[in-house]
């Protein structure tokens, strides 16, 4: 855990600092704003930040933003300052820490951050034995490409071949390819001096750096343009990159981790991939199967997703029915394990009853193994009606299924706090009934 703290350790601050030293993190400290920037640009990596709400959180968030540097942060503040807290959160802290700090619940913090749902929770047959394969090429330098369908558990694989590897302790460092423009992509790669081209307003470390004697995943590897392809090769076949904007080629020592949810084959047929990329990144594959051929995994992820989202929401935690399993079977899962999340989190807040039954398990009825007319049938309900008409409603149904609470609503929906709490007060200068806000939270 690396964690980035911005404000003076002489005061309370300094307290949270050593606590969490303690808990394991490495610290790097700010005393400002501008001085956090130029860490964050320097490649010296954290995979949080801790601000204290005197300084000016969505000015640090909008520079966060602008520069393409997706870190979560978490706001400290005097506990009294009920005030400070709220607008923190507003802004776009993902958390808020009372000061004077407590030890137990900066360890929380740096727990929750540190896990990601990284756990690779699993019991069939068919995962283990890509789990097997994974530990006898971990400790190789060699390039590693991973192919499975969206929310299979590719980025998990990653990182456990990252931790099972000689390089453990250093930083791994991810990148999504597909959701950056290929021209923002190349940057983001390999850095760019001041000034390189608009909005360059200082030098900035590329990931390649950033990952130096660690590991670097190529997240969706397919989605990049075939344009930065060739640099790429160059930088993996020289072992170096060149920041754009600049003459002098970097050294790096970077393991090089990718994955794709595409036929890698026919894209590289097709043209849309380099052949000669393709086989520097395959060394060795791991295909990640789709959780529909992972059937013991649905038991084993049910019970797990249903415990985590039971604790977090202080509810007690409640077995799975037969019946909803067998329901839970019998869907295909097009989304796999993240939609199996979504379904658990959604099934644990409508339960009433002693199980998390049927009735609380919403699956989509075309989706299921044996078949049907549900697909014709939805689309048949949604003719005529706008996307922001729909989205509208999915958003209110959800917060209602939620009992107002705009955190787990979020969650479900696969959007960020801020875009929900955005689209809400847009409904609301509408003149539309919005759900109040749940228990402790803020509209």
């Amino acid at each position: 855990m690396r964690l980035l703290i911005i404000g003076s350790l002489a005061g309370q601050i300094g307290a949270a600092s050593r606590i969490a030293i303690q808990r394991g993190a490495k610290v790097l400290q700010a005393e400002g704003i501008a001085q956090a920037m130029e860490v964050m640009r320097s490649g010296q990596g954290a995979d949080l930040v801790m601000v204290d709400v005197a300084f000016d959180i969505e000015q640090l968030l909008a520079e966060m933003k602008a520069e393409r540097i997706h870190l979560p942060v978490v706001a400290c503040g005097i506990s009294t300052d009920s005030r400070a807290a709220v607008a923190a959160i507003k802004a776009g802290a993902k958390e808020y820490i009372p000061l004077p700090p407590d030890a137990a619940l900066i360890a929380a913090v740096l727990e929750a951050v540190a896990a990601e749902q990284d756990t690779l929770v699993y019991q069939d047959p068919a995962t283990d034995r890509v789990l097997q394969m994974a530990k006898k090429v971990a400790p190789s330098p060699a390039s590693i490409l991973i192919i499975g369908e969206s929310g299979t558990g590719k980025e998990l694989i990653a990182k456990f071949l990252h931790r099972n590897s000689p390089r453990k302790d250093k930083p791994f460092v991810a990148v999504n390819c597909a959701a950056i423009p290929g021209e923002l992509l190349e940057s983001e790669l390999f850095g760019h001096e001041k000034g390189a081209f608009t909005g360059a307003v200082a030098r900035r470390i590329g990931k390649f750096e950033e990952a130096t004697a660690g590991t670097l995943l190529l997240d969706e590897i397919s989605e990049m343009d075939i344009r930065l392809q060739a640099k790429l090769l160059r930088a993996i076949q020289e072992r170096e990159i060149v920041r754009i904007g600049s003459n002098a080629p970097v050294k790096i020592d970077t393991r090089i981790l990718a994955t794709s949810n595409r036929n890698m084959e026919e894209f590289v047929k097709s043209g849309k991939f380099r052949e000669d990329l393709y086989f520097r990144l395959n060394v060795v594959k791991l295909v990640m199967p789709p959780l529909r051929d992972r059937p013991k995994d649905i038991d084993v992820l049910a019970g797990h997703f249903a415990r985590i989202c039971a604790e977090e929401n202080g509810i007690p935690v409640r077995p799975v029915s037969p019946r909803a399993m067998a329901a839970l079977k019998a869907y295909k899962w097009p989304g796999n394990v993240r939609e199996l999340e979504n379904c658990m989190h959604r099934a644990v807040l409508l339960a009433t009853g002693d199980e998390i039954d049927t009735d609380a398990i919403m699956l989509t009825d075309d989706m299921y193994a044996a078949g049907g007319s549900g697909a014709a049938a939805s689309a048949a309900g949604l003719v005529g009606r706008t996307v922001a008409d729909v989205e509208r409603d999915l958003i209110i149904d959800t917060l209602k299924h939620t009992l107002g609470n705009r955190t787990h609503a979020a969650k479900i929906l696969g959007i960020s706090i801020r875009t929900l709490r955005n689209k809400l007060n847009a409904y609301v200068q509408e003149g539309l009934a919005v759900p109040a806000p749940g228990v402790g939270e803020t509209a």
